[in-house]
């Protein structure tokens, strides 16, 4: 699957939303990559899976883990399209953590995948969690790279669409998204 081919996807379902957006990362900007829309297809779902499933076959993982809410569908096809174990984290009091019995084994390698990375804060805290119960992080997925590859995961990382988006802080909003309303189109 093609970067055209997934940015064709997005635009064709909606899932690339233009306007004034505040982003989990409190960042702002005139892209929003609604996912959900993106992967409400299980036809599009099993492409996404698979595309990223070829890049990340070799890492050699065991377990699939994803934050909650937005690396829950892809995650999971993932780890059905490489026969692996799949969990989850979620928030609890404002922090991810892993919980309903789901456990990490020491030296269990873990991949983690999520829908959309702008600066990696879920993914980071992901791959916390994973070390801090004996779990090597093996590598990050994700279907859209908001950085253009600048975050820097400290594993390796793969993505099946990766550009730059242009995100700004709250007090250096340029003039049109200042003389804009925002919206918070993505899970809180």
């Amino acid at each position: 699957m093609t970067e055209s081919e997934v940015l064709h996807r997005f635009r064709s379902s909606g899932a690339l939303l233009e306007g004034h957006f505040v982003l989990r990362s409190g960042l702002h900007s005139r892209q929003f990559f609604q996912c959900a829309l993106a992967l409400q297809s299980m036809p599009d779902v099993e492409k996404f899976g698979a595309a990223l499933a070829d890049q990340i076959r070799n890492l050699q993982a065991t377990t699939v883990v994803a934050p909650a809410m937005g690396g829950l569908v892809i995650g999971q096809e993932v780890a059905r399209q490489l026969g692996l174990r799949f969990i989850f984290v979620e928030k609890e009091e404002g922090k991810l953590v892993l919980r309903r019995g789901f456990k990490i084994s020491e030296g269990e390698r873990c991949l983690i995948v999520e829908d959309v990375v702008t600066q990696g804060g879920r993914v980071r805290e992901t791959l916390a969690i994973v070390r801090e119960h004996g779990g090597v992080a093996a590598g990050v997925a994700m279907v859209v790279d908001r950085s253009n590859g600048a975050v820097d995961l400290g594993v390796p990382t793969f993505s099946l669409l990766s550009l730059k988006v242009e995100a700004f802080s709250p007090d250096q909003l340029p003039p049109d998204l200042a003389a804009s309303p925002a919206t918070k189109p993505g899970s809180k």
